[in-house]
């Protein structure tokens, strides 16, 4: 009895497992011919699209006048050039930004090197203003600044308060014109630093006898009777130098 039970269970099973192989084992085959469908349609469409494109590229090259095998050539050319004038532009760019760069640090440097030469000729200025002197002039009044040296002349010459005219004289000769007026030399000591001379203007001499270097000799002068300043700050044998100095707004030298 036991048996018949254990044989009918079997056959059973076995029936069951049969239906069921059968229908997984057509689900499968359901399966694959769908995805073969699939592919197939898939495949007609691209086989389609291809002989569309292939068309169109014979339309074209009909259109310009080309086959569809030179059309290729041309498109591969035309890639060719583009990709080479993209190139060429490229190293024209970054050769003109080097260009560029290169001139802007050469003008930097030079910028750089204007500002030190101008800071160094204001601390020479400044230095030179420092030893510039006041005196009292042979009439008796306050005189400007007396430059002693060249430089301090230009340092006079850059304040811009007065009018300055640098002049030599020598010992017999004429009288020599200096802005407005002019001197003629009589005598030298350069041993003891002194001088004579006479200034001419307004259709007058005036005598300065035995005056030292660096002395301000002053005069008026002009229909505006303006105060006018001579200073000798070298004197040698039969030779003398100095400049003249005059208001801002006294009358200027006659253009020769």
């Amino acid at each position: 009895m036991g048996t018949k039970i254990i044989l009918g269970a079997a056959a059973v099973f076995v029936i069951v497992s049969a239906v069921l192989f059968y229908l997984l084992n057509d689900k499968i085959n359901s399966i694959q011919a769908q995805q073969t469908a699939s592919e197939q349609q898939q495949q007609k469409k691209i086989t389609e699209l291809s002989a569309q494109l292939k068309a169109d590229r014979e339309t074209l090259a009909s259109q310009v006048g080309m086959t569809e095998k030179e059309l290729n050539a041309r498109s591969a050319e035309l890639r060719r050039s583009q990709q080479a004038a993209e190139t060429r532009l490229a190293e024209e760019a970054n050769a003109a930004v080097t260009a560029v760069n290169t001139e802007v640090t050469g003008v930097k440097t030079d910028v750089t090197s204007v500002k030190g030469d101008v800071a160094s000729t204001k601390s020479d200025l400044e230095a030179t203003k420092a030893k510039l002197e006041r005196a009292i002039g042979d009439l008796g009044l306050q005189s400007g600044l007396i430059a002693r040296t060249r430089d301090e002349l230009d340092t006079l010459k850059h304040r811009g308060d007065r009018n300055y005219y640098e002049f030599t004289l020598k010992k017999g000769k004429d009288r020599t014109p200096v802005s407005t007026i002019s001197l003629q030399l009589r005598k030298t000591d350069a041993k003891r630093n002194k001088y004579t001379l006479d200034v001419l203007a307004d259709d007058r001499t005036i005598e300065k006898k035995d005056r030292n270097i660096f002395e301000p000799l002053q005069f008026y002068t002009g229909r505006d009777h303006m105060l006018y300043e001579l200073v000798v700050n070298d004197i040698q044998k039969d030779q003398i130098s100095g400049y003249l100095s005059t208001p801002k707004g006294a009358p200027q030298p006659a253009v020769q």
